[in-house]
């Protein structure tokens, strides 16, 4: 698909300084851009590091962000970010289109109730109970346990298993291999051997979330493990039983939270983040990449470091530590010149 600078400009309602006729092809990052292509820059550093480099044809960039030595034609608007999403969709193939039916591999069970419009892939499995709401589509391979409840508009893809009991919203997209409803990790010692702590509670998530390849959501023990309104999981996360997500939360690749632990909304756990149980995270934390999170923490705070504290604190203590094998050297020098200074006061 080929399109003008300038019909790009008007979609993003940007500005463009140079050739608005231009013929643009596709989107690319701006270190992969070939010619024919655009890219952006969402902040001044990249542009200082790789505008001048990028083979683009193209830049998106913000009002305020320099392109010095930058060839490339450039599109200024308020938020590079968002203009550039509009723009990567311009440029997107079409969705891939599920029609309704039920393919004659699919295994369901006599009393499970399916809404309209759904579209139900080769070798799901649904169980006794189950409640699939309308439009639905449930990939391939794909197992929803018994009693689960599945709003509408929701997208399972290949692989995913719900267990008994779960209860899913409207609009949740939930990408391959997932695992929701598994067992929360429970036991006692008894006699000198693990007894399994039975886990009889469920999971509920709420509309609107997303949640990555490969997470896993354990069940309660009692009551439910809960996902708020809104929340986005990525990739590889793992959350303990009884956990509640709180709305419009973000959690990273790879952050792990054990049991009972309470986020409240807004939350941002970076990667690998490791927040401890029985916990209780007030609205609008921050935490940064591999935090480890072993107390409560009050709202709106940015966290780091391991035990995770105050962002500013934790940036000092970095800095003291480096400071380290300098300040060793002086101890060493100082301590040598005072044994040396005590051996001369002896003598006499």
């Amino acid at each position: 698909m080929k399109t003008t600078l300038g019909q790009l400009a008007e979609l993003v309602v940007g500005t463009v300084e140079g050739d608005a006729d231009i013929a643009i092809t596709g989107v690319a990052g701006i270190r992969e851009a070939r010619k024919g292509q655009i890219t952006f820059i969402a902040n001044a550093r990249y542009g200082k590091l790789y505008a001048a480099g990028t083979k683009a044809s193209a830049v998106v960039l913000a009002d305020d962000i320099s392109a010095g030595g930058c060839r490339a034609q450039l599109l200024r608007v308020k938020d590079p970010d968002t203009a550039f999403v509009k723009i990567a969709d311009h440029f997107a193939p079409e969705p891939i289109r599920y029609p309704p039916g039920i393919h004659p591999t699919a295994v369901i069970a006599d009393d499970v109730e399916l809404g309209r419009g759904v579209s139900i892939g080769a070798y799901v499995v649904i169980e006794p109970g189950a409640r699939i709401g309308d439009r639905c589509i449930i990939l391939p391979h794909t197992y929803v346990g018994h009693y689960t409840r599945i709003g509408a508009d929701c997208l399972l893809h290949s692989g995913v298993k719900i267990r008994e009991r779960s209860t899913i919203g409207n609009r949740v997209v939930i990408h391959c291999g997932v695992v929701i409803g598994a067992d929360g990790f429970g036991f006692n010692i008894v006699e000198g051997k693990h007894v399994k702590i039975p886990q009889v509670g469920t999971v509920e998530i709420e509309d609107d979330v997303e949640i990555g390849a490969n997470v896993t959501i354990d069940r309660a023990r009692f009551g439910k493990t809960h996902i708020g309104r809104g929340t986005k999981i990525d990739n590889l996360v793992q959350i303990g039983h009884n956990v509640w997500v709180g709305e419009t939360c973000i959690v990273v690749s790879q952050v792990g939270i054990a049991g009972s632990t309470r986020l409240g909304d807004y939350v941002i756990l970076a990667g690998q983040v490791g927040v401890g149980g029985h916990l209780d995270i007030g609205d609008g934390v921050t935490a940064a990449g591999k935090a480890g999170i072993t107390k409560d923490i009050e709202p709106g705070q940015i966290i780091s470091g391991v035990p995770a504290q105050p962002l500013d604190k934790e940036r000092r203590m970095q800095v003291y530590v480096r400071r380290l094998p300098k300040a060793y050297e002086k101890i060493r020098e100082l301590h040598e010149r005072l044994t040396a200074l005590e051996e001369a006061a002896k003598n006499d």
